[in-house]
């Protein structure tokens, strides 16, 4: 099983150059992936992922792109079957392909930022019940908040004092600026994805 991630920028046409925010799109993409993604179309992307690092990927491409002012990102994650691959990721098919694909068209549709499809439904109403919940506060961060969720996810494996150091922030501010983030939140709802995930994988 693979996981298909993919996005669209939203407001892109807001920015007046379209290299700025191209720039932090190809460099989160670099962060997860050195290979296994493209950009395609000008403003949308695919990603090729571990199943269980989708969540995870999805939320730090968004804040990525949520420093950039006026930016947002559309993101459907498909869980599935790989079926052909092709040597470019566009060209490749499957059960996860297809179910990334038809998912982010009905995003569009649902004013929806984010959701998962997969073979099973009752993970996917779950899963996607507690990512509805969680882009309330996504949703609405600001270029700070991102970036601050975009170091804590780079940085995953530092104590918060060691993290502030990093950037050059107090651990005081990062604290704060984590809160507002519901950081805490997100990373339960990764964990929750995570558990979940196993109950898809094929029995061996």
């Amino acid at each position: 099983m693979i996981a298909i991630l993919t996005g669209d920028i939203i407001n892109s046409r807001k920015v007046s150059d379209a290299e700025v925010w191209l720039s932090v799109l190809k460099s989160a993409l670099n962060f997860i992936e050195k290979k296994n993604w493209e950009i395609y179309r000008g403003d949308s992307f695919q990603l090729k992922a571990k199943p269980e690092d989708a969540l995870i990927h999805a939320i730090y491409i968004k804040a990525a792109l949520k420093t950039i002012k006026a930016l947002d990102i559309r993101i459907a994650i498909g869980l599935g079957e790989e079926g052909k691959r092709a040597k470019q990721l566009g060209q490749s098919n499957g059960e996860a392909f297809v179910f990334s694909g038809s998912t982010v068209e009905a995003l569009k549709k649902e004013k929806v930022n984010l959701a998962i499809r997969s073979s099973q439904p009752d993970f996917d109403e779950e899963i996607n019940t507690a990512i509805r919940l969680a882009l309330t506060f996504m949703d609405s961060w600001g270029p700070a908040t991102a970036a601050m969720v975009k170091a804590a996810i780079e940085y995953s494996e530092l104590p918060q004092q060691e993290l502030a150091s990093r950037i050059g922030k107090t651990q005081s501010s990062v604290s704060e600026a984590l809160k507002r983030a519901h950081f805490a939140e997100l990373k339960e709802l990764d964990a929750l994805y995570r558990k979940k995930i196993g109950n898809l994988r094929p029995q061996k």
